[in-house]
């Protein structure tokens, strides 16, 4: 494997999803090293972990998709540890000038005062309720949240309102919460879905490797199950010609754990993750590659990927219909064909603060 040019000669990413650190679209001029004969021979240097932080002005975004189940989101963090090579979400670190490559899995944004705005948000007269999701961007429990522990505060937040929240993630620090989110989940306030993309020790390694393993992420689901927590496994995302033949034995895996509900999406790779995406597999699975890539390309008009509505998640064409014939077989004979129970809204009130004048009627 040749050195990118996009890394100086003597720093080598260990443990990282990207292999990369090219500029950002928006960017109007890159930063290439070249060796100029003057390097000294100090051994290599290691790809660390920085967190800033950030002071949000809104914390809770809307969207109107029509691919999406909920209208609202909640992201703790901008950039994600666990460095999954095929994030969708790796594009939106381009917005804050950084790359998308190994800047979104080692430049993180912490948000620490997400669970004041998120109160002052819930509080505001003009606030309708509906779920909100936590995790739908990046994950809220990373590593890293270890330290800052801004999702827990903002479940706080939440459970004082009697708000419902539905929560996703691959990480095993939400087993943390289960106080919080086990007394939600009793009030018919939360649910979980967690991320299984492969049982493949050495694949998951490649493709996530700062998440926990697959072993361990059913294990999460389940002690969430267990402490009464309704958890959908998300087969997500689906690769074709890599991950693909899983399903099946996915499905009965999480089912064993506990898991009451199922989905999946097909891989996408929009912007520059289709880069990241082709180069990774260059080098992990070069034998692959082309196979992967046709496969995806027949999905998407011949494209890497297309964005189109109500496509972008399955694709199209007779292999999407194949994996998505075979997905609901499969969860039927799981029992993990049936939608889990809507969160209930009715709950929701707005406790007093202090100095708060009561009302008398």
């Amino acid at each position: 494997m040749t050195h990118d040019p996009s890394l100086p000669h003597d720093l080598r990413p260990r443990a990282r999803g990207a292999a990369s650190n090219t500029a950002g679209r928006f960017e109007a001029q890159g930063v290439r090293y070249e060796a100029d004969g003057w390097e000294c021979d100090e051994g290599e240097r290691v790809l660390r972990t920085h967190v800033s932080e950030e002071r949000p002005r809104r914390i809770i975004s809307y969207n109107r998709s029509p691919d999406l189940p909920f209208d609202r989101s909640i992201n703790p963090y901008r950039g994600c540890e666990h460095g999954c090579v095929y994030c969708f979400a790796r594009p939106s670190h381009a917005y804050l000038g950084l790359s998308p490559g190994l800047d979104f899995e080692t430049r993180l944004i912490a948000r620490p005062e997400a669970p004041a705005r998120l109160e002052a948000e819930l509080r505001a007269r003009s606030y309708r309720v509906a779920p909100i999701a936590i995790g739908t961007n990046t994950d809220p429990y990373q590593p890293v949240e270890r330290e800052f522990a801004i999702t827990r505060r903002c479940l706080e937040v939440l459970s004082r309102f009697n708000h419902p929240v539905a929560v996703v993630t691959k990480g095993t620090l939400i087993e943390r919460d289960l106080d919080i989110l086990s007394d939600m989940a009793a009030r018919g306030l939360a649910k979980v879905g967690i991320s299984v993309t492969t049982l493949d020790d050495r694949l998951a390694r490649l493709l996530e490797p700062r998440a926990p393993s697959p072993t361990r992420r059913l294990a999460v689901i389940r002690r969430l199950s267990a402490a009464g927590v309704p958890v959908r496994v998300m087969v997500s995302p689906v690769i074709p010609g890599l991950s693909d033949h899983e399903i099946e034995a996915i499905l009965e895996a999480a089912k064993d754990a506990g898991a009451g509900a199922a989905s999946w999406i097909m891989l996408r790779l929009p912007r520059e993750v289709s880069g990241l995406f082709r180069e990774w597999l260059a080098i992990h699975y070069p034998d692959r590659a082309g196979r992967v890539m046709n496969r995806l390309r027949e999905m998407h008009g011949g494209k890497d990927y297309s964005a189109d509505w109500h496509r972008r998640m399955r694709g199209e064409g007779v292999f999407a219909r194949m994996i998505a014939r075979r997905f609901d077989l499969a969860a039927r004979r799981t029992g993990l064909d049936v939608g889990s129970a809507d969160l209930r809204r009715d709950l929701f009130h707005v406790p007093f603060e202090t100095g708060d004048q009561l009302s008398l009627l």
